[in-house]
């Protein structure tokens, strides 16, 4: 009578994540929480900065998550940092790179054998205030919603094909830092979503465009109340 349970050989192997982060990985917090409340069909197998001392390095570490840390001063330029920092990540044979508070500008080259695997999280609704201060921005220019992003990474600083958006009201008493934690639940809520979206074979990339179910995506999904994207 045959085994109820699969042959381990035969199993499909798990989608592989590699995150970065230079800050304090609270949306690496989020994907490691996801995972192990079943809600993330994907393994992290890395985490990585450019800070000896990144607070996400030591949430990949009580969480058994592989780590490391180069420091770009140890390189003559930003390409060779780049060079081999994505040398490293790629012994580690991810899937997807999650730039999740990676506060590098990357450069083309380096960053050219990833387009289409490599992702990244911004506090804004592109194509919106790229870069930097994306808060303050939204409350001096009056808007009326706020938001985050997730986009395909391409050499074009937060230029890529956005994936998805969540929305949040802006109040008429926000300061950036109300702005930015309200937001920040949603950011995670997004970020989970999106991943687990891309792991599980919904989402791609084809050259420029992002497809969803094997069809062109006109506009951004959005979040929905119940962490769904729709």
């Amino acid at each position: 009578m045959p085994s109820s349970l699969a042959n381990p050989e035969s199993r499909t192997p798990a989608f592989r994540l590699a995150v970065l982060a230079s800050g304090r990985g609270s949306n690496l917090q989020a994907l490691i929480d996801a995972r192990r409340a079943g809600g993330l069909p994907a393994d992290i197998v890395l985490v990585a900065s450019d800070k000896a001392f990144a607070p996400a390095l030591q949430r990949a570490e009580e969480a058994g998550i592989a780590t490391l840390a180069l420091d770009p001063k140890d390189y003559a330029t930003r390409a060779a940092f780049d060079e081999a920092l994505f040398a490293r990540v790629a012994e580690h044979r991810p899937d997807l790179v999650v730039l999740a508070g990676f506060m590098r500008i990357l450069d083309a080259a380096a960053l050219a054998p990833w387009v289409g695997r490599m992702i990244n999280i911004h506090p804004s609704l592109l194509p919106k205030y790229r870069g930097l201060h994306t808060h303050r921005r939204a409350l001096e220019a009056g808007d009326a919603l706020h938001g985050s992003s997730v986009h395909y990474v391409t050499a074009e600083l937060d230029g890529g094909p956005v994936v998805a958006q969540a929305e949040i009201p802006v109040r008429p008493d926000d300061t950036p830092d109300t702005l930015a934690g309200r937001l920040l639940g949603e950011e995670h809520r997004l970020l989970v979503a999106c991943v687990a979206r891309i792991a599980e074979g919904h989402i791609a990339l084809a050259e420029s465009t992002v497809l969803h179910d094997g069809r062109p995506l006109a506009v951004p999904l959005r979040l929905q109340g119940d962490g769904q994207l729709a």
